[in-house]
């Protein structure tokens, strides 16, 4: 029980934590019910307790409440009064705020005001400066543009360092700078751009200035305007400098500008690299530039403007470019335009646009020249293709004389009037008073063809000189040019034409011999040659008339010795024609009929040696003799003929005596030449030895050098005799005649002593 109350005590007195007191109350297995039943009759006392005080305070509790009811009462009447003084004075605060605050805010503006205009009058030259800053580089006013941004970075900046916008301008500057300087290098490059292709423009009209104040006419149309074409405008061109077609402007600006950039060296360096680059690309030469004048034109006049303008930048850039700078790009240049111009013409095949090349070479030297340039390499180039000029007029003129060799006849010109004959006459230089005082027709000695070659050649000088006009070479140069060129013309391109002509199958030995003539009146003429070139060159001396006669007396020797194999050629055509019965009883008493044709056809040629030298009509008649004799002779000598008649013997013998009277009847007329029948001695003694049967002198006298048949050897003796013995073994008879078995003894003792003396000679 006692514990009971200690744990209602506990429960009584503690208000906020009945953890330990709940846990002791159910650690009581037994009392818990008891301590419920303890509990509730403590709070039925407290009930009874808290009763009997409300009922002893009730009334003064009703008290209260009728007095705060009267309270009630008049805090509502007095709340009512509070709230609509309240309501006054919220509206009277309200007015004098409004106004308060309106005077507060005009004097906020009056003082922003004033603030405004003090901030703008000090901010308002630098935000005027940077418009116009804005404006200037919109217009691309680059240089004023950098002068008015200096003055504002200077001068209007620093005034207004304590604005935000401050920060932002100065931020900006170094950008507006580097915009500036973009700028003018754009409008550099677009000024680069522009002279590149106004480079040819500038060329033209420095090429067509220097032309007309050195007072030259190189009959260059490319440089030379239609200034009577209505649709033509180019006279202002004409009338203004290489310099006045370009505007240099943008140069000196950005030149101007990098300069107050401290870019100075940058600028520099970029527009020299910039310019020689655009030198490779002007050097570079048009597609088959080799092919027109207008090409070569083009490319030269785009050098000469390209360095035109470098001169006219050198004279004005202030030092942008400099003199051995621009010294060594005109060498790299030139090096590389005189290479190119080399490779061009030397593809070139047309002497006329080889000459107007040559003039066009002439112009850009001479305009380039005038700026300063050196162009003595130019003067080499002209030089190389002056060569190249002249074998290209070689290989013209190897098809002129090809064709005047093709239609020539080769025969004697004949002329049918007065006209005619001094056409030819003053075209050649032959005089003979004979031919004058004839009577028409008259007959040249020599053919067309001679004329016509030595017109040709004197067309071929004059076209050598045009090349050398106005190249201020010497009289010297010029005329060992034309001497080289004419020595060349006659000895490599006339000789070589000459020498096919030889060949040709339509020729026969009457026109070979008509051309050795004419080769011979060129020859004579070398002379006239060398005086034309003298007139022509104004120099003295020279050798080409020398060179001429050695070369044509060359040609000429050719064709003698082409006219010998024409002849023996010819003569072998006649002696096919032979038909000898070999085994021939009697002879005919007449001469062959082959052998009469070759006759008349040697009195034809004979007669038409005439007209040459000595020496050679003697060494064709040799030549003639000599091939007949020794053709004859292998004829008898074949292995084709195995049988041979005495009677054959004897017409053969016919045959070869009308050959020697033939020689011996001067058939050239009267030479130095003893006999030409002595070209038919070893036949001649062979034939003499078999008719005779004078065996015993041949061995007693052989060996000897006035042994009667010195030109008859035994193995040639023993072929005939071998045969004349074949020939006999066919004769049925000859077995019965004494005389004929007492011949055939002695045909082969002979045969037996000549075998030995063959042996003998050969040992």
């Amino acid at each position: 029980m006692q514990n009971q109350e200690h744990l209602l005590q506990e429960i009584e007195g503690i208000d906020d934590y009945w953890g330990p007191t709940f846990r002791a109350i159910y650690d009581q297995d037994d009392d818990s019910r008891k301590f419920i039943d303890t509990l509730d009759n403590r709070i039925k006392q407290y009930d009874k307790e808290i009763e009997r005080m409300c009922n002893f305070y009730y009334q003064g509790f009703i008290d209260s409440i009728r007095e705060l009811q009267q309270v009630e009462n008049q805090a509502s009447k007095l709340k009512k009064q509070v709230i609509q003084l309240n309501s006054n004075v919220q509206t009277i605060v309200a007015e004098v705020t409004n106004a308060g605050e309106e005077l507060v805010k005009a004097r906020q503006v009056e003082n922003n005001i004033q603030l405004a205009i003090n901030s703008l009058s000090l901010c308002l030259p630098a935000l005027s400066s940077y418009s116009k800053l804005q404006k200037q580089m919109a217009d691309k006013r680059y240089y004023p543009a950098l002068k008015t941004l200096e003055q504002l970075e200077q001068l209007y900046l620093p005034q207004v360092s304590h604005y935000k916008f401050f920060r932002q301008m100065i931020e900006k500057i170094p950008k507006l700078r580097e915009n500036i300087k973009e700028s003018s290098m754009s409008d550099l490059n677009c000024f680069l751009e522009t002279i590149r292709k106004f480079s040819s423009k500038v060329g033209e009209a420095a090429m067509k200035h220097s032309v007309e104040q050195q007072n030259f006419d190189f009959g260059l149309t490319k440089l030379k305007k239609k200034k009577d074409s209505p649709e033509d405008n180019s006279d202002d061109e004409d009338s203004l400098s290489a310099q006045d077609l370009i505007d240099f402007s943008p140069v000196y600006r950005c030149l101007h500008i990098c300069t107050v950039l401290s870019s100075r060296d940058t600028f520099d360096a970029y527009y020299r690299q910039q310019r020689r680059e655009q030198a490779l690309l002007t050097l570079h030469p048009p597609n088959n530039m080799h092919e027109s004048i207008a090409s070569y034109c083009y490319y030269l006049q785009c050098i000469v403007g390209f360095f035109v303008v470098e001169d006219h930048v050198l004279n004005t850039g202030n030092g942008l470019l400099t003199r051995p700078y621009l010294e060594d790009l005109w060498k790299m240049a030139s090096d590389k335009v005189v290479s190119i111009m080399r490779t061009n013409t030397a593809y070139c095949t047309d002497a006329n646009l080889l000459l107007r090349i040559k003039d066009l070479i002439m112009v850009f030297c001479l305009t380039l020249r005038s700026y300063g340039y050196p162009v003595k390499n130019y003067m080499e180039l002209l030089h190389e293709i002056q060569e190249h000029y002249n074998e290209i007029l070689m290989q013209k003129w190897v098809q002129v004389f090809r064709d005047i060799l093709y239609r020539e006849t080769f025969c004697h010109l004949e002329v049918d009037n007065q006209d005619q004959y001094d056409n030819v006459v003053r075209t050649f230089p032959y005089q003979d008073d004979q031919l004058e005082s004839s009577t028409f027709p008259r007959k040249f000695p020599f053919s067309s063809m001679v004329p016509s070659v030595y017109d040709q050649v004197k067309q071929f000088i004059f076209a050598c000189l045009k090349f050398s006009n106005d190249l201020n070479f010497s009289e010297g140069e010029v005329d060992e040019m034309v001497q080289k060129s004419t020595k060349l013309l006659l000895s490599r391109t006339f000789s070589g034409c000459l020498s096919s002509a030889f060949h040709q199958p339509r020729l026969g030995l009457l026109q070979v011999i008509q051309i050795i003539v004419d080769t011979g009146y060129l020859e004579k003429s070398s002379k006239s040659i060398q005086q034309f070139v003298s007139e022509a060159t104004g120099s003295t001396g020279g050798t080409v008339g020398d060179d001429a006669g050695i070369t044509l007396g060359v040609a000429r020797n050719d064709a003698e010795h082409h006219m010998y194999d024409k002849m023996k050629l010819k003569l072998n055509e006649f002696l096919d024609l032979e038909d000898y019965d070999w085994m021939l009883v009697e002879p005919t008493g007449q001469a062959s009929s082959f052998v009469t044709d070759l006759i008349n056809f040697l009195r034809v040629v004979f007669n038409a040696l005439r007209n040459l030298t000595e020496e050679v009509s003697v060494h064709v008649c040799q030549v003639a003799f000599e091939h007949i004799s020794k053709s004859i002779l292998n004829l008898l000598l074949s292995d084709d003929i195995k049988q041979l008649s005495m009677g054959a013997l004897n017409q053969l013998n016919l045959d070869v005596i009308q050959c020697e009277l033939f020689a011996a009847s001067e058939p050239v007329g009267k030479t130095d030449e003893p006999d030409f029948s002595q070209h038919f001695a070893p036949l001649r003694q062979l034939l003499d030895l078999l008719l005779s049967w004078d065996w015993s002198t041949y061995f007693h006298d052989y060996g000897q050098e006035t042994s009667k048949y010195s030109h008859v050897k035994p193995t040639t003796a023993i072929i005939v005799l071998e045969k004349l013995k074949e020939a006999d073994k066919k004769s049925v008879f000859s077995v019965l005649k004494k005389s004929e078995r007492d011949k055939k003894k002695l045909l082969e003792t002979v045969l037996k002593q000549l075998k030995q003396l063959a042996i003998t000679v050969q040992q």
